[in-house]
């Protein structure tokens, strides 16, 4: 399995997170890519740094040929602001992969609902600084860019610093970290360390929050590539973000949670798997079987990965009737899997594919076919027969 770890013991910024993968990555691609999206009077340039005799690369992000050290926090008292429809839009327009723009809009919608829950306002409401919005679009997007040019099938990180005392933005001097990030760090290990100053910033943490599958120690990993990326201040410590790029065993470890029901609906059990699934459950489902007393009842289960255990349990709880749930770690045997994009003259589907184990199949998305069935008045079986055909000609 392709896995990345990302060390966070200086922190994250976007600028940290984009210049370590670039290291990782084509960094001319990236660049060609990144100076022809269509960011408007922003340009990037790989600029390779040294600190304490350590080399990386500085992903230098110039707006209006200046780099913005401080677009991080919002500037109210700006005059040219943008809110979150304008941000969307504007992602939404880039020369960029679909992927890229999905990730970097969810991105922003992490960092739209901290900091409407820091400041007790509404999403609709909360403008960004304009020249500061160009610069974070720029990381974000760049950085979900790279994620999609290095195609790590699971992504790691470590515990992050987020360093000590004050950090001054338009609201005046707030502690660190500040609220927008401490909001984003919820459920992500961090610690303060010896630093005097602001390691972790609001996007980088959003950024890892969207992105880490599981935080902890460098798991067991063949490493291929280290790249090494480097912010926009200076320390006396040498403040870089070490990323890490190789296979690693794919355990397959998941929980498998049971329980028994007697006396529930059909309905409501049917509900209850929809809530599952919706939150992130790998597999949800029932087997009939005898309970006590004779009754006929059924076997409900539910297998998430560990980090998704307590919400699963939560939410069994919830939406059944069970007064008990049974725990058990299982292995798994995955195939690895990938989703492209292809264009065919019904319209753009996308091609499931799995490999492994001395196997390789792939099949077109349901929902794609399904979409295409009704707008043409055709059936599945005529679209999916019309598209193979197309694709065997190719």
């Amino acid at each position: 399995m392709k896995a990345l770890y990302l060390e966070c013991g200086m922190g994250i910024s976007g600028d940290m997170l984009m210049g370590a993968l670039s290291e990782l990555a084509d960094v001319q691609k990236f660049l060609e890519i990144m100076n022809h999206a269509g960011l408007e009077d922003v340009s990037f340039a790989a600029v390779p740094q040294k600190k304490s005799g350590i080399a990386g690369t500085h992903m230098e992000v110039l707006v209006h040929g200046e780099e913005e050290l401080a677009h991080e926090h919002h500037d109210h008292e700006h005059h040219h602001h943008a809110c979150m429809n304008d941000i969307m839009q504007q992602i939404a327009s880039l020369r960029v992969s679909s992927y890229a723009k999905e990730n970097a809009q969810q991105v922003y919608r992490l960092l739209a609902e901290a900091e409407s829950h820091v400041h007790g306002v509404p999403v609709t409401e909360i403008h960004f600084h304009e020249v500061g919005m160009k610069d974070a679009i720029a990381d974000v997007v760049g950085c979900c860019v790279l994620m999609e040019m290095i195609g790590a099938e699971k992504v790691y990180a470590s515990k992050v610093a987020v360093g000590n005392g004050t950090v001054r933005c338009a609201h005046g001097i707030l502690p660190i970290p500040a609220p927008a990030a401490a909001y984003l760090l919820q459920g992500i290990p961090f610690f303060h360390g010896e630093v005097a100053g602001e390691l972790c910033t609001p996007t980088g943490a959003a950024l890892l929050k969207h992105f880490a599958d599981a935080f902890g120690d460098v798991p067991a990993m063949r490493c291929e590539k280290i790249g090494y990326g480097f912010g926009s201040k200076d320390y006396a410590e040498a403040d870089f973000l070490r990323a890490y790029l190789g296979e690693c065993e794919d355990t397959g470890e998941a929980v498998e949670l049971t329980c028994n029901i007697d006396d529930q609906s059909g309905e409501e059990i049917g509900h209850a798997v929809d809530v599952l699934f919706a939150n992130g459950a790998l597999d949800v489902y029932s087997i009939s079987a005898q309970m006590k007393k004779n009754r006929p009842g059924i076997l409900f289960t539910c297998t998430c990965l560990e980090k998704d255990e307590e919400k699963m349990i939560r939410l069994m709880f919830a939406h059944l009737t069970t007064l008990g749930i049974r725990r058990n770690i299982c292995q798994r045997y995955t195939l690895q899997r990938e989703i492209a994009e292809e264009k065919t003259s019904l319209g753009t589907v996308h091609i499931k594919r799995s490999h492994g184990y001395g196997t390789s199949r792939e099949k077109i998305e349901y929902a794609d076919l399904a979409e295409i069935a009704e707008r043409e008045h055709l059936s599945i079986a005529e679209v999916r027969a019309k598209i193979q055909k197309e694709r065997d000609e190719k």
